[in-house]
């Protein structure tokens, strides 16, 4: 990565930064404002390198006219909101000023090793229809996958993605949305199981000045971000109903009502849901929309099973041992013969996600060049918990383990299945000190469903 486009703030030294990048081998060329940036080929540069804030708007307006090409932004006196925000934007990085041009050139080099990691060495046969950086396999379901999304992708269908937990189904979203007509446009997503029932409905449709206790100003929704772009809901199995109502309203009239307000406001967006429930059993009782299920099942996608994937798997885990060693700042290792025997033979009940997990793991606990299978330690915190026999009923608090064997999942099962009679999803989180998205997604791996109806 040696060509570089570098639009700063009037605020920092003229000329500085790019001097300091040249002298350690970069190319850069340095417009004035975004207007003149624009008018460049973004695809002349390695990376874009941006102010937050710049002559002629925002750094991030840059992120759609890249097409691909990652993009650091730069900013002083942010918040972690503003972070978050420019993320989700797209943004391949975010660095805080101020900053060392040695912490700049490390971040640099990681970006592109990250780029050239994500598009790497695709097998022959995966090649024809391979939709985006960052999907690996050549299975003959993943094949298919590939093919089926480069013929829906142009259109404007609403697509279902379905899969189990941990499968990469937000990847498939990220790849119709990049080979649509609004790859330009932002694609927003959001996990509908890590947002409160109270607040999902003004996280996706906004609100109006006063709607309710709290909202001192007006506030955009998640559907009006995506105007133009891709809207992703992840588990929408998990939405409630008064807002599947909404939604189905954005579908059928292309409109959406904020919060408090009067009057209707037209939107623009294409849809895609994931879920890895059954939306049609879900409807039959009665959880979830018929009217709605039908509006999203225009095409539906499915992600095989890591389990079902053959060779994929060590495809994969060979990529994301690559992945982990540039992410964590450690020499290459290898997988010795025992552990590509132990990658091949686990079920992966989390999928792509438990894989990526147990790579990570492993190269941390690495000793040498090589990593084993005592250091994958597939049989020991990453083993799966049976479910309960019987997940709809309260269920029996799991009796202690015994000394000396005690699991974090252990921990976890217990501790769930004692209190959640008895606190919110939020509070549950915040005693196990972690965020609601991350107690979701413990209990989809470990098999504990939730219960929405306390006692």
């Amino acid at each position: 990565m040696r060509t570089v486009l570098l639009l700063e703030n009037d605020d920092v030294a003229p000329g500085e930064l790019a001097s300091q990048l040249e002298a350690l081998g970069y190319v850069v060329h340095q417009p004035r404002t975004l207007l003149e940036a624009r008018r460049q080929k973004s695809t002349e540069f390695s990376v874009v390198v941006t102010d937050l804030r710049v002559a002629g708007g925002l750094g991030t307006d840059l992120i759609p006219w890249s097409q691909g090409t990652p993009v650091l932004v730069l900013a002083s006196d942010v918040t972690i909101r503003t972070a978050v925000d420019v993320m989700k934007l797209g943004a391949a990085e975010f660095l805080p000023r101020p900053f060392g041009v040695d912490e700049l050139d490390h971040l640099l080099q990681r970006v592109d090793r990250d780029q050239r990691t994500a598009r790497g060495p695709v097998p022959a046969q995966a090649r024809p229809g391979h939709p985006v950086a960052g999907m690996i396999g050549s299975c003959s379901a993943m094949r298919l996958l590939y093919e089926r999304i480069r013929k829906v992708a142009p259109t404007e269908s609403t697509v279902l993605v379905l899969g189990e937990s941990g499968t990469g189904k937000e990847l498939v979203a990220r790849a119709l949305h990049e080979q649509s007509g609004r790859a330009a446009a932002p694609m927003i997503s959001l996990n509908c199981a890590a947002i409160p029932d109270s607040l999902i409905e003004s996280e996706l449709f906004g609100h109006e000045k006063g709607a309710f206790t709290g909202a001192g100003s007006a506030r955009q929704g998640l559907v009006e971000a995506a105007t133009g772009g891709t809207l992703f809901l992840d588990e929408i199995g998990e939405l409630p109903l008064e807002a599947q109502a909404r939604l189905l309203r954005v579908l059928q009239e292309g409109e959406i009502r904020r919060l408090g307000a009067v009057e209707t406001r037209k939107v623009d967006v294409r849809l895609v849901a994931a879920t890895h429930r059954d939306l049609r059993q879900l409807a039959q009782t009665g959880r979830f929309r018929e009217d709605l299920f039908y509006r999203l099942n225009v095409v539906n996608l499915t992600l095989p099973a890591l389990r079902d994937r053959g060779d994929d798997i060590l495809e994969l885990s060979e990529r994301l041992l690559e992945r982990a060693c540039v992410k964590l700042q450690k020499i290459r290792l290898r997988f010795s013969d025992d552990a590509l025997n132990a990658l091949a033979a686990h079920s992966w009940p989390g999928n792509v996600r438990e894989l990526e997990n147990a790579v990570e793991r492993a190269v941390i606990l690495a000793d040498g060049e090589e990593i084993t299978p005592e250091s994958l330690a597939l049989g020991g915190l990453g083993a799966p918990v049976e479910p309960s026999p019987n997940p709809a009923t309260h269920a029996t608090p799991a009796p202690a383990p015994q000394e000396g064997t005690a699991s974090l999942e252990d921990y976890f099962v217990r501790f769930v299945q004692e209190n959640e009679g008895r606190l919110t999803e939020t509070a549950l989180a915040e005693q196990l000190g972690i965020s609601r998205k991350s107690l979701w997604e413990r209990r989809q791996r470990l098999g504990i469903p939730r219960r929405k109806n306390k006692p």
